[in-house]
């Protein structure tokens, strides 16, 4: 047994997490049976049928990703309007535990939440001469009073006209770290790939304001850092690559992108230094490495992060200024920095998932455990309260996974289609109540998703397998 639960453990890896708590949700169920999650009672809506799939972006013809065509399969998102989707329950929930995970890394380096208004005033982005250089990606509104307005892509303006409005900020204030996890809009003139491409997504966007440019170069490492923390958490293998600034502005930046085949962007890569770049920011006739003349390497990427240094580009603009150490005004020194949370949660299914089967990053699937009891009318249908122990038992002893077990109590379907749905929907852990259950003692085959391996274990071998998954 002990060699079994060591195999065990190391099963359990791919589920390795750092502690959190989040709150249980929980349906009822029969009188009797306590509190269960219940497949059934789950409101997901399967188009497990390609050629059900539906898309506002042009037709079957247009699925061509894998994310986009899995997440519709399954039922975690359905087109609302051409680049917007619903968020359905188990998209919400792993979108949850992103920003959880984001949240951490964040307060870690100082960051400070903090929720600005989406409608942001036209007078504003006109100051930054923004309004008409950013053209028809803004999404711009009249009220009834003629006022102009957009649907803010980004906060810059908004953030630095709020850190201008108050005048007594001193040096020893600063750094400011103020970030936000919000909707944004852009009006792409060809919405596609899912949440890959949309009109309307989410964003973590921050922005940092320093007494001078050594310390804002301190604080835009200090986030680099964060952020190559963050994806190591997830299992995501982005590489930090050499940027321009675009429309933001600055004078440096820095892409984080996630390689994978349908990815927008092309980046070099030097496989004999540490030598990274957009291609953008190459010379078209560059083929070897400016830093140490190797081969470069070309890749497409997922863009799933972005950091700029500002320097006073927007300070300057709005006059936010602080009382520096000789008791004279100076302007604060900023940067900013975006992750794309929607497309985080897409590009890593991109990337880890099967053709078939949808696998998450172990701290991000929406449920960790699956418990699958036996057929309705089936031989082993006496093991069907067994399962319903050794959930009870899992949530009591495992306490962590509280409104993380899902009982898929369709048991009109046998055992072998429920497990192929379950593959399909990629929860960490499935583990099935079947022949074996019937033994004295009890055995339950587990499966471990992420890696393809089964083993059975006692009710006591589950919980010592479980007991090592953690979630935030």
């Amino acid at each position: 047994m002990e060699g079994l639960l060591t195999r065990c453990r190391a099963l359990a890896a791919c589920s390795r997490q750092l502690s959190g708590s989040i709150p249980c949700r929980f349906h009822h169920c029969a009188p009797g049976r306590g509190k269960r999650l219940v497949l059934s009672r789950m409101f997901q809506p399967q188009n497990l049928r390609e050629d059900q799939v539906p898309s506002l972006e042009g037709g079957s013809g247009d699925l061509t990703c894998k994310s986009q065509r899995l997440m519709l399969q399954v039922g975690l998102i359905h087109p609302a309007s051409p680049g917007c989707y619903h968020l359905l329950p188990y998209t919400v929930r792993a979108l949850e535990k992103l920003v959880r995970v984001i949240d951490q890394e964040m307060r870690a380096i100082g960051g400070q939440k903090v929720s600005m208004p989406s409608l942001s005033p036209a007078e504003l982005w006109r100051a930054t001469n923004r309004w008409d250089l950013m053209g028809k990606e803004l999404l711009r509104l009249r009220d009834r009073h003629g006022k102009e307005y957009c649907l803010g892509p980004t906060h810059e303006e908004a953030v630095t006209a709020l850190v201008a409005s108050q005048k007594t900020l001193s040096y020893k204030q600063l750094p400011f770290l103020l970030y936000q996890v919000t909707r944004k809009f852009r009006d792409e003139p060809r919405p596609r790939f899912g949440l890959l491409r949309g009109r309307e997504f989410y964003m973590k966007d921050m922005y940092t304001f320093d007494s001078s440019p050594e310390a804002a170069r301190q604080t835009y490492g200090l986030v680099c850092d964060a952020y190559s923390s963050l994806f190591a958490r997830l299992g995501l293998p982005c590489v930090k690559v050499q940027a321009g600034v675009g429309s933001i502005g600055g004078t440096t930046s820095h892409e984080f992108q996630l390689p994978a085949d349908v990815g927008e962007d092309q980046f070099a890569v030097c496989p004999s230094c540490s030598f990274s770049a957009n291609v953008e920011t190459l010379d078209l006739s560059q083929t070897n490495c400016p830093a140490c003349q190797g081969p470069l390497t070309e890749t497409k990427g997922i863009e799933v992060g972005h950091t700029f240094y500002l320097g006073t580009k927007y300070s300057s603009v709005f006059n936010a200024q602080f009382t520096n150490v000789h008791g004279k005004p100076s302007l604060a020194e900023m940067g900013c920095y975006g992750l794309g949370v929607t497309r985080i949660l897409a590009a890593a299914i991109e990337v880890l998932s099967t053709e078939d089967c949808l696998r998450w990053p172990g701290l991000l699937a929406p449920y960790q455990v699956c418990l699958i009891p036996p057929k309705k009318g089936s031989k082993e249908e006496v093991a069907a309260e067994l399962a319903g122990h050794l959930y009870d038992h899992i949530t009591e002893a495992v306490p962590q996974l509280r409104g993380e077990v899902l009982l898929d109590d369709r048991t009109h379907l046998t055992i072998g289609n429920r497990l192929k749905d379950a593959n399909k929907f990629g929860y960490p852990f499935v583990i099935i109540a079947g022949k074996r259950a019937l033994e004295a003692p009890a055995h339950y085959e587990v499966w471990c998703q992420n890696t393809g391996e089964v083993v059975f274990l006692t009710k006591e071998g589950v919980v010592g397998l479980l007991s090592q998954v953690q979630v935030v």
